[in-house]
């Protein structure tokens, strides 16, 4: 890669070297200090770990509006967001419960009691459904990746304002009856996002090494 005029690289490199922490676990890791250093330092959270309260309605509200703005081929919206409120997780719980039946035939007790405590995850839950526009001239595949940029869109703006969230997927997902549950026909379930408080200090994940992912382009030969 050639010189960064802003002198980035050796920066971008040292975040993101594998097998090193580059920041301390007890206050760096989501740091909003500034609109760099949270992108340098944001950390997802495992949704079970996670502790409430979640965003207040104007709070979410905010989030919401952050996340749909993003990268958007056409105009399609090709997206959309599904707030799961508290006095609904028992709903979610037997919904989740029924799906793992006809998912699982070999399912255990203890295979329930982890969907029962799915549903009950600390927090605000929003199901980010993929949503494209069929038969347009704007491909799908692009109109997923405006999906996948909202589910980013919706983290960093969650942790901006002092939460931390975790976008999960699992067997759930691709569940019929979960999906039909969230979706519209042709939709899919792009992943459950959770946002709550940290139980304990984040730990960074070791990160690939830049010049593993990212390299010059060279024309093919003619």
């Amino acid at each position: 890669m050639g010189g960064d005029r802003n002198e980035q690289n050796a920066l971008v490199k040292r975040i993101v070297a594998g097998r090193q922490r580059p920041y301390l676990p007890t206050s760096m890791l989501n740091d909003r200090s500034s609109t760099l250093s949270l992108l340098e330092t944001r950390r997802s959270a495992k949704p079970r770990e996670l502790v409430g309260p979640g965003p207040t309605l104007v709070e979410m509200e905010r989030i919401l509006t952050i996340a749909a703005r993003v990268p958007d081929h056409g105009s399609l919206t090709p997206w959309r967001f599904v707030t799961v409120n508290d006095h609904q997780r028992d709903a979610l719980a037997d919904l989740l419960l029924k799906a793992l039946a006809e998912d699982n035939s070999e399912a255990t007790d203890a295979h329930r009691e982890k969907e029962v405590n799915f549903a009950d995850y600390p927090g605000q839950l929003v199901v980010v459904v993929s949503a494209p526009v069929a038969e347009h001239k704007i491909p799908v595949w692009e109109q997923q990746l405006s999906c996948g940029a909202t589910c980013m869109n919706l983290l960093l703006a969650s942790h901006a304002l002092g939460y931390v969230a975790g976008w999960v997927t699992g067997w759930r997902a691709y569940s019929e009856r979960v999906r039909q549950a969230f979706c519209r026909p042709a939709e899919k379930i792009a992943g459950f996002v959770f946002i709550g408080h940290a139980s304990r200090e984040l730990e960074d994940r070791a990160r690939p090494e830049l010049g593993d992912v990212s390299y010059s382009w060279e024309p093919p030969a003619s």
